[in-house]
């Protein structure tokens, strides 16, 4: 992992000449677990390149109850819309996982946006890997048992983390995958007897993660390496 800036994947693979305009207009934020960065429809006045937090993307339904469509950690930007036309989103932004984050006015990124070729092909790149989180966690969500959405759930997370460790109650995932908290202590329990997590007092620690890619379904690996792939090709910008 890169220093400052640069501990952000998209930061650190943008041009140089970019780097050199949208660096000195970077503020390191420190996110605590649980704050909402935006809430549905609000308009997005920053954007937010995580570093070692991770931020879900949520749908709040009427009702109270919510899902996650996709979550953001150091390989991506939180406030898509802002490039892409909308503005805001119908969706609510909410950090899973506490740490820092780099921000970055709305207005300047999209100036960057609309002026330089290697910015906007690197976002849009972004883009299509966060379309593909979406479009398999709506699949996931609907044909997958809770057992395997949460180790779906749990290794997306690990790979936006630099430890095997996650501080997150049952309570707040079940929020995370639209389910009932019971549901979630069955699988949880499940893990821990097969020696895969250890889960005390809100924090989950990862012991065998080779057995927890085999017990999830396949759509962790499909976004895996969507965004493995597009990663490499933004390498290549």
């Amino acid at each position: 992992m890169g220093v400052g800036p640069e501990r952000n994947d998209l930061l650190a693979l943008l041009p140089e000449r970019v780097k050199k305009r949208v660096f000195p207009l970077l503020r390191e934020v420190n996110l605590p677990l649980g704050q909402e960065i935006y809430a549905a429809g609000q308009e997005e006045k920053h954007v937010y390149f995580p570093a070692d937090c991770i931020v879900s993307l949520l749908y709040v339904m009427l009702d109270g109850h919510s899902a996650e469509i996709s979550v953001v950690g150091r390989e991506g930007i939180v406030g898509i819309s802002v490039f892409m036309g909308g503005g805001s989103t119908p969706s609510q932004a909410v950090v899973q996982s506490a740490g820092t984050a780099y921000r970055l006015p709305a207005a300047e990124l999209k100036r960057e946006f609309n002026d330089d070729e290697g910015l906007r092909v690197l976002m849009l790149r972004y883009t299509q890997a966060l379309i593909t989180q979406m479009s398999q966690t709506a699949v996931c969500n609907r044909h997958h048992t809770i057992n395997q959405q949460l180790c779906r759930w749990l290794l997306l997370s690990l790979d936006r983390l630099p430890t095997n460790q996650l501080t997150m109650t049952q309570e707040l995932i079940a929020n995370m995958l639209g389910v009932r908290r019971e549901g979630v202590t069955e699988a949880a329990c499940r893990l821990q007897n097969l020696g895969v997590i250890r889960y005390q007092r809100g924090r989950i620690t990862v012991l065998d993660r080779p057995r927890l890619e085999k017990l999830s379904c396949e759509c962790y690996a499909v976004v895996k390496t969507e965004t493995d792939r597009l990663a490499t090709y933004a390498k290549q910008l």
